[in-house]
């Protein structure tokens, strides 16, 4: 019966001895990541770093073992410790307190993709796992891994994957967009495609058209290709086309991209009137435009295409799976001008190699079967109820959608007056929430009062208790 409570000390100094030398570890670290102590470095002896630290010389002993185990540091006999790893690239936060970081296209992009348990995310641009293809998937690999061993080793064809570009020159036939498979090229996701694109259209300095609000990693893409963004105010029908031939006069952009089909963050469709008003003033001043779609797959019925009305003439089309199959499965693709492939082409081979053979042989699998018609299907009765069930959840509180959109994931709502997106994004975040504010999607920083919510990621509860809680402290 006495045994119990020794052996619980045991543990618990056992416990304690763990904590000191982790203790004494992290001190080690943080001062090379501090660059107080260099490669070559001497580390302070066991006795005056037990005496400075306040443990025992056996505690330091056994850190030090530790530390050496892991390559940190290295011991020369008779003469002490010193640092032997290189060191790592200088990172600020671990030398003083975090930065408070301002709420920018990239911050709402990296909470999103934070992992944490229980953290909710209406403000991130993907559906939730749970609403994927993950039996289809499963089956598609298993297909894949009995079939030729190329797709699992090796690299793709430049183009891609050619049954893939056959079937996908059918895809976007169905929305009146006539192209060979020889004119679509594939790539690693959406984003690949227009940072190919910018490679190969722009030079530093550049002016680019985009929409205002627009999908905030235009912004991104667009600063780390040194292009000057020009915003044109949106509407619930395409961009203002008094303004977007304003800007075409003062700034002779290069290019513009937009989503002409279900327009993130607002969820607006362009109308045909508007799209070919667009096509006549590009084709004036020599513009040209990339179309992103990569939420066709989520239309009830198809909206205009500015690419369908062009011909691939000033349009380039660009779609991804990304959205709708798999993030995880990198599959994008290009649409664009017989004359434009060849050089996008060696340009994709020089930044990225190969293509990827195996996420383009998985897409196949599934466009083939039927499973992702079906899944489609599923995912767009889902997201219509979901799109009236967290209008309302939203209208009860005070916050009021744009526009009631066609289809899609988003709603592009107004706060009550007073009420800043930003701040509240950061409430939020002290809450498990990850909001999307409105200014991160305005060039013109014109949408302070607005926030983007992901419908397919807005049914918690939770979500709308701590919103009203919030929004009533403010």
């Amino acid at each position: 019966m006495e045994r119990e409570p020794v052996q619980m000390q045991r543990n618990a100094a056992s416990s304690l001895g763990e904590s000191l030398i982790a203790k004494v570890m992290r001190t080690v670290q943080q001062r090379i990541a501090a660059r107080s102590l260099t490669p070559g470095s001497r580390l302070p002896s066991i006795r005056s770093f037990a005496l400075s630290m306040k443990v025992s010389k056996s505690t330091v002993v056994e850190a030090y073992e530790r530390l050496q185990a892991e390559g940190l540091i290295r011991s020369r006999p008779g003469s002490g410790f010193y640092v032997a790893a290189p060191l790592a690239p200088l990172t600020l936060a671990e030398i003083g307190p975090p930065v408070d970081r301002a709420v920018d296209p990239l911050w709402i992009s990296r909470q999103a993709l934070e992992p944490g348990e229980g953290v909710l995310r209406p403000g991130c641009g993907w559906l939730p796992p749970s609403w994927m293809p993950e039996e289809g998937l499963r089956r598609a690999l298993r297909g894949i891994a009995r079939g030729s061993s190329a797709t699992l080793v090796d690299y793709g064809a430049p183009l891609g994957l050619q049954p893939l570009r056959q079937l996908l020159a059918r895809r976007v036939a169905q929305h009146g967009i006539e192209a060979s498979p020889d004119q679509i090229l594939l790539t690693e996701s959406g984003t690949q495609a227009i940072d190919l694109l910018c490679r190969f259209l722009l030079k530093p300095g550049d002016a680019v058209l985009v929409d205002d609000p627009c999908y905030f990693n235009f912004h991104a893409l667009l600063r780390a290709h040194q292009a000057r963004i020009v915003g044109v105010p949106y509407t619930p029908s395409g961009p203002d086309i008094g303004r977007f031939a304003e800007a075409l006069t003062e700034h002779k952009p290069r290019l513009y991209i937009t989503n002409s089909a279900l327009h993130n963050p607002t969820g607006a469709t362009l109308s045909p009137l508007v799209g070919h008003r667009l096509l006549k003033l590009a084709e004036q001043s020599g513009l040209t435009i990339i179309e992103d779609d990569i939420f066709a797959d989520f239309e009830e019925a198809p909206a205009p295409r500015l690419a369908a009305f062009d011909g691939l003439e000033r349009v380039v089309h660009i779609g991804s799976f990304s959205k709708t199959l798999s993030a995880a499965v990198r599959c994008g693709f290009i649409v664009a001008p017989r004359d434009w492939v060849e050089a996008l082409t060696d340009l994709k081979i020089a930044t990225c190699f190969g293509a990827a053979g195996f996420s383009s042989e998985l897409v196949m699998a599934l466009l083939k079967d039927g499973s992702y018609r079906k899944h489609l299907e599923a995912v767009r009765q889902r997201l219509a109820k979901a799109r009236a069930d967290v209008a309302e959840r939203l209208a009860r509180i005070g916050i009021t959608p744009w526009i009631e959109p066609q289809a899609g994931m988003f709603l592009w709502c107004r706060l009550p007056d007073g009420i800043d997106a930003a701040k509240l994004a950061r409430e939020s975040l002290g809450k498990g929430i990850v909001l999307a504010p409105g200014n991160v999607f305005s060039h013109a920083q014109t949408a302070a009062g607005f926030l983007r919510f992901n419908v397919a990621q807005s049914q918690d509860d939770r979500l709308f208790r701590e919103l009203e809680a919030l929004m009533a402290l403010a």
